[in-house]
């Protein structure tokens, strides 16, 4: 399935909230740790999609870490530790434990951050991370329009 063009600069703002209709995989330490055709995404003004994956389609461990921020949109943020293959990534994924209920469908999903992933991908597209070291949305090719997180872009 194709990527359509979008542009970010079209996103709304409070965030929109859909389901993904492509494969979804994640690669961290040479192995495939999570893996789902039920992923959610987050549309935000101005952002890269933040892709949303069932914790049950996630098969690397999980471990707390320090931390946390919020978000007025979707609640408390909570930030995790994945480690495979003998790679240990810190704070590599995120999670809302207790989401607000315009969000409630995030429970029990991870967010990973693809520059701390060995390789990210929707359906057959390998992304490159969000601009930055704050965000973690996924950057595709159809994405049109200026993603926020350089340099100047945190608070806008």
């Amino acid at each position: 399935m194709e990527l359509l063009v979008e542009n970010v600069q079209s996103y709304p703002r409070p965030p929109a909230l859909e389901p993904v209709p492509q494969r979804v995989r994640v690669m961290l330490g040479g192995a495939v740790i999570a893996d789902t055709t039920s992923a959610l995404r987050v549309l935000e003004t101005h952002h890269a999609p933040s892709y949303y994956l069932p914790r049950a389609d996630v098969t690397c461990a999980i471990a707390p870490s320090a931390g946390s921020s919020f978000c007025e949109w979707k609640g408390r943020a909570a930030y995790w530790t994945l480690t495979a293959g003998g790679v240990v990534a810190e704070a590599a994924a995120w999670s809302y434990p207790k989401p607000d209920a315009r969000f409630a469908p995030l429970k029990d999903h991870l967010a990973f951050y693809a520059a701390r992933m060995e390789a990210c991908f929707v359906g057959a597209v390998r992304v490159l991370p969000q601009p930055g070291d704050f965000y973690g949305g996924w950057v595709t090719p159809n994405l049109e329009g200026r993603i926020k997180g350089g340099p100047g872009t945190r608070h806008w």
